[in-house]
């Protein structure tokens, strides 16, 4: 038995187990007086009193002076399911928590600017205490937390929870975050690739909405892909399903981080691009930045312009081994460079086009991710809500 599971018939889960019967009876009757939920629940009028005062701390139900039976009475109202779930995601130079109710309502969220790659027990530290900053500001007591689901922008063993060796925090590699936040948290922590879980996010409720084979493409300061088949993700043995940027396509092309040449990632990650940037003609300044160099393309830059179209192609042409392999329904490109929209896409679809199937591609659909830089988070408030279930 872990630190954080609780033995049958202890203190605690009977606490639970007659919160439960208080909430259920509210479910099914609405608004109650103390001593209705006592009779209907077989509770003692102070057990009653003890677990309306716990769930009314957690925002769960609303309290109100009434009269019954000429008695001066308190009116119980059920206001959203009990429990909360966390998502959390540990983006290469941020921090983010989004705190959810039982249903995936999101009720809380705060991110702060971190270097998260420098150093993962900090890093973990940092994430528990932006947690606990989101739950005192919504009011949330921990204990009613149920689940947290970590984003991780790397390939996760599925077995140890280990995160590999090739990712964009290159420092967390053979790091367990899952356990470390268990750990700190006291409740169980999935820890899941942050392209899958924006997978997730858009076959749910994105642009991939109803749609049963999906690849989604995360573009960061690496490429990572999200493959949904069947409606389900596809991980793989231990977990490498999706690392797309390490597709070879130039074997005389720059050494990838992973070691092999001419990886897609080396010719579409955030590094590589803003590398290739030109000095803008109007002041001499070169974009620092993803988000500038596509501002300056959409402004009509043309070294900028340029940069974005190669990058577009390349990932088309990594992108179409992926569709004849695969076959699916939409591909959804997600992260700072795909707001670029058409400028990144056009020349994208262009070379899907002539290097996949006729047959694979005749119905395939090329487009933006709804949500762009909520996909992670809203795909790890998703699997927290099915964990918790």
């Amino acid at each position: 038995m872990t630190d954080t599971e609780v033995a049958p018939g202890s203190q605690a889960e009977l606490r639970r187990a007659n919160q439960r019967r208080v909430v259920e009876a509210l479910r099914a009757a609405g608004t109650l007086t103390q001593a209705e939920i006592a009779r209907a629940t077989g509770l003692s009028p102070a057990s009653v009193s003890n677990m309306v005062r716990d769930l009314r701390a957690a925002g769960t139900v609303s309290v109100r002076e009434t009269s019954s039976n000429g008695r001066r009475a308190r009116a119980i109202t059920l206001l959203r399911p009990p429990g909360a779930v966390i998502a959390i995601d540990f983006a290469p130079a941020r921090l983010a928590v989004v705190l959810g109710d039982s249903q995936g309502t999101t009720l809380a969220r705060e991110s702060v600017a971190y270097d998260v790659a420098a150093d993962p027990a900090r890093g973990v530290r940092r994430a528990v205490w932006l947690v606990e900053t989101v739950l005192a500001a919504a009011r949330v007591d921990r204990s009613t937390v149920t689940s947290a689901v970590a984003s991780i922008p790397g390939p996760i063993d599925l077995g140890s929870g280990e995160i590999g060796e090739i990712s964009c925090l290159p420092r967390w590699a053979g790091f367990r975050p899952a356990a470390a936040l268990a750990e700190k948290l006291g409740v169980g922590v999935l820890a899941e690739n942050d392209a899958n879980l924006c997978a997730l996010a858009e076959t749910a409720s994105g642009a991939a909405r109803g749609l049963e084979h999906v690849i989604h493409v995360q573009l960061s300061e690496g490429v990572g892909a999200g493959i949904v088949i069947g409606g389900r993700l596809l991980r793989g043995t231990r977990g490498n399903a999706g690392e797309i940027g390490h597709i070879g396509l130039d074997e005389r092309g720059q050494v990838c981080r992973c070691g092999n040449r001419g990886c897609l990632e080396t010719l579409t990650g955030a590094p590589y691009l803003l590398g290739m940037v030109p000095p803008r003609q109007q002041n001499g300044d070169t974009p620092g930045t993803i988000p500038e160099v596509v501002a300056a393309a959409a402004a009509g830059d043309p070294g900028c312009r340029r940069v974005v179209a190669e990058a577009g192609s390349a990932l088309g042409r990594g992108i179409a081994i992926l569709v004849n392999t695969f076959n699916p329904d939409m591909v959804t490109v997600g992260g700072e460079l795909a707001a670029a929209g058409e400028l990144l896409l056009e020349p994208m679809r262009r070379e899907v086009e002539l290097g996949a199937l006729g047959s694979a591609v005749r119905d395939l659909r090329v487009v933006r991710a709804e949500f762009s830089g909520d996909s992670a988070l809203r795909g790890a408030l998703r699997l927290a809500v099915t964990a918790a279930g």
